[in-house]
């Protein structure tokens, strides 16, 4: 029998139940309003009577309700609360929104906004459209894979060699296309060159035909605290390299200059 990779094995002490409430929570999530019991059952693979104790337990709690005439259930208005404390810890309000829209409307792709939270790079609003879709699985909250995305290194280029060291110790390299970045001394060779140039990008590095572009956000301090970047599809992108990167620097600029206003706002209250 082939030995577990260490890895994938889930920590003990692990409460089965509360990780299949979880599980419900994140199929009604994704599917929507109206989403059966009988349908998270199939997709959870529970028994139906398990199913309806959890979804019991959710909608008491408030995660869930139970919509009218048997339509069936939806998020809770509790998650709501959830998203605003977390928007609140990674410094997204309605003004970060906006100009993220923006920037996407100028940019015409995929924009993103990433900040520091403790060690991890994480992804703190998305602004899309159907013409110009995100990367997926990047979404609020998305914090993984840095080495491979464009605003991952953008800011990773700014961590001092053994804070980078000591993040990629715990992160890891993941190598999750054939254009992956995974040894160390040449991920550090190319992160120099980011702090240096003020931009980052990948193509294809993170997922197979997209392409990413990077700048760093700032603080009064001139260090890095964020970044925006932008996704286009990989055969689109040397054509608008030039364009996305001048929009995506602007749009770093921008960023910083409103985090300054900020800071001297707090200062002076």
């Amino acid at each position: 029998m082939p030995q577990q990779d260490e890895n994938s094995r889930e920590p003990s002490g692990l409460i089965g139940s509360a990780q299949r409430a979880l599980r419900v929570l994140e199929i009604v999530a994704a599917e929507g309003d109206g989403i059966t019991a009988k349908a998270i059952a199939r997709r959870a693979d529970y028994k139906l009577s398990t199913t309806y104790h959890l979804l019991n337990t959710l909608v008491h709690e408030g995660y869930l309700i139970r919509l009218g005439h048997g339509r069936g259930f939806g998020l809770g208005y509790k998650v709501g609360g959830l998203y605003n404390r977390l928007s609140d810890e990674l410094d997204v309000d309605d003004t970060t929104r906006d100009e993220l829209r923006l920037l996407h409307q100028r940019g015409q792709a995929a924009a993103y906004y990433t900040v520091f939270r403790d060690t991890q790079v994480v992804v703190a609003a998305v602004a899309d459209s159907a013409e110009f879709p995100r990367a997926k699985p990047i979404d609020f909250g998305f914090h993984e894979a840095a080495h491979a995305t464009a605003f991952g290194k953008a800011m990773l280029a700014s961590l001092p060699g053994r804070e980078r060291l000591d993040y990629f110790a715990g992160a890891g390299m993941q190598k999750l296309t054939a254009r992956t970045t995974v040894r160390l001394r040449d991920l550090d060779f190319e992160l120099d060159q980011v702090a240096r140039s003020g931009v980052a990008m990948e193509i294809e590095e993170f997922r197979p035909e997209i392409a990413c572009v990077s700048a760093p956000i700032l603080d009064t301090a001139n260090r890095v605290v964020g970044a925006v970047a932008f996704s286009v599809p990989a055969k689109e992108f040397q054509e608008r390299r030039w364009a996305l990167e001048r929009t995506v620097r602007a749009g770093a600029a921008r960023f910083s200059r409103l985090r300054a206003i900020t800071e001297v706002s707090l200062n002076e209250a």
